[in-house]
């Protein structure tokens, strides 16, 4: 099920939100996990057998890891649970990988080839393993605790906001709202807006930026111009931002409409001078995820360069194929980690000291080339794509199947997404706790809930802002009644 779709907005959501508020707060988590496994069994009818697998199998694990007091003992059972989890995740995602590369080689040599049953790639599983794992390392590192009921440990694994495609929750961040928690009016409210605008930056800017992307990686390097080349990984730039980042804000939405707060996935990456400031900006929850449980435990800056260089290089390759079952992906990995250590080094000192367009620019071209090798199909594609880009093909201007998409929406969806990527619009979009808007200095004229204060100007700022909500939100109910299917980038990793 995908959130912006029909089922999803006009009939699942509402439905368990009303039963959610209606029931007694002892049921609530209930409500949640079936509705959590109702949300997945529509997409993965099968595979939701083994997700409920994974959160068995990771509750007892973390309940031996609590009552554990022999650290060695509670190693032993750790390892355990974190390699099934990690052999689990390597069967589905990165066996059939495995054994092709293992053909390629033994297949010259000795005119053999291994045999692998094709499996079909769970939805999530990428996302639901990492959650199993911070759980059961979170209790291990004492941390948090171990949650006593099952019930209560499904609602962290397979919560529906961030079931699919995250953001990656560590369970230390979350561990006591999963048992206690309250909502108001105020944040009920925010999660909506939150939701929208998320929905905005995917159906109106990503689907519109989307459709110029795929048409310029579709078309044959003979006949791709360098620029609609340039023109084509520019879309996907700004699309893979605005659809990831418009799910994780319709995720920490949602989210936010039960009571959970989640963290923040995204923080204007885009703006970033250097590939470290990128990685502390982009796709939050996974790089805090393997700098937590993998860079740190592997010796992080505590060591000699030459190991940091070799944990930057290991953390990034696992990272690209995290992603997927690809070289495309492991090369998209080592490239940002090839970049990070450079930046340990004299090159980074000097771009510190290089002045922000200097390393905005550098920033931005490294991304931009690296989203080349994350978006094309193979190694050799993007190849091809790289020697478009730097003039190489012998096309000039742009196919007709290109032609047709060079309209004033696209120009317009291109100027808004532009602005858009920078901090701009923060206070239509930002955290609902810091509300304060000290525009005008008359007195407050209403009372105004905790964490609000209002005055004449602030209350025109908030109807603005409502205006913008109902909007975004009849623009894009009116774009998915005229589009088709179109799921979010982050659904196949």
């Amino acid at each position: 099920m995908v959130f912006s779709s029909a089922i999803f907005l006009y009939a699942f959501l509402p439905t368990v939100l009303a039963l959610y508020y209606v029931s007694a707060r002892r049921l609530r988590n209930v409500l949640l996990l079936l509705a959590s496994l109702i949300f997945y069994a529509w997409g993965e009818p099968v595979y939701v057998l083994l997700m409920m697998a994974s959160i068995i199998f990771n509750w007892i694990v973390g309940l031996a890891v609590d009552r554990t007091r022999d650290m060695r003992v509670g190693i032993w059972v750790l390892s355990l649970g974190v390699a099934t989890d990690i052999l689990l995740l390597a069967y589905f995602k990165y066996a059939a990988f495995a054994v092709s590369n293992l053909n390629d080689l033994l297949h010259p040599l000795f005119g053999r080839q291994v045999s692998v049953p094709r499996v079909a790639l769970p939805l999530g599983i990428s996302f639901f393993t990492f959650h199993a794992i911070s759980y059961i390392v979170d209790i291990y590192r004492r941390e948090a605790d171990a949650l006593r009921s099952p019930l209560n440990m499904g609602v962290y694994i397979s919560l529906f906001p961030q079931l699919i495609a995250g953001p990656i929750i560590r369970y230390h961040d979350v561990a006591a709202q999963i048992l206690h928690r309250s909502n108001s009016l105020e944040r009920f409210s925010s999660g909506i807006e939150r939701f929208v605008f998320g929905m905005g930056k995917k159906v109106l800017i990503a689907n519109t930026l989307g459709i110029v992307a795929d048409q310029a990686f579709s078309t044959p390097a003979l006949q791709l111009s360098a620029s609609n080349a340039w023109l084509g990984i520019v879309c996907y730039t700004l699309q893979i931002y605005f659809d990831f980042s418009g799910y994780s804000d319709m995720a920490i939405g949602l989210a936010r409409m039960f009571g959970f707060e989640l963290t923040e996935n995204f923080n204007y990456p885009y703006i970033s001078r250097s590939i470290r400031e990128f990685w502390r900006r982009w796709h939050i929850s996974l790089s805090t995820w393997f700098r937590d449980y993998l860079y740190i435990p592997l010796g992080g800056n505590r060591v000699s360069s030459l190991r940091v260089t070799m944990n930057l290089f290991i953390v990034f390759l696992l990272c690209g194929l995290w992603h997927g079952a690809s070289w495309n992906f492991a090369v998209w990995g080592l490239f940002h980690g090839a970049l990070l250590a450079a930046e340990r080094g004299p090159f980074g000192r000097w771009l510190d000291r290089a002045g922000q367009p200097i390393g905005s620019l550098y920033t931005m071209t490294s991304v931009v080339f690296g989203w080349v090798l994350f978006r094309a199909s193979d190694l050799s594609h993007a190849m091809s794509y790289f020697k478009c880009m730097l003039g190489a093909s012998p096309a000039t201007g742009a196919t007709p199947q290109m032609f047709m998409l060079l309209d004033n929406q696209l120009y317009a969806t291109l100027l808004v997404a532009i602005a858009l990527v920078t901090p701009v619009a923060t206070s239509l979009s930002r955290d609902w706790r810091n509300r304060r808007f000290p525009m005008g200095t008359a007195e407050p004229i209403m009372a105004a809930p905790a964490g609000l204060s209002f005055d004449g100007n602030s209350l025109a700022f908030l109807f603005v802002r409502f205006c913008m909500v109902v909007c975004t939100l009849v623009l894009s109910a009116a774009a998915l009644s005229a589009t088709t299917y179109n799921p979010f980038i982050y659904f196949r990793f």
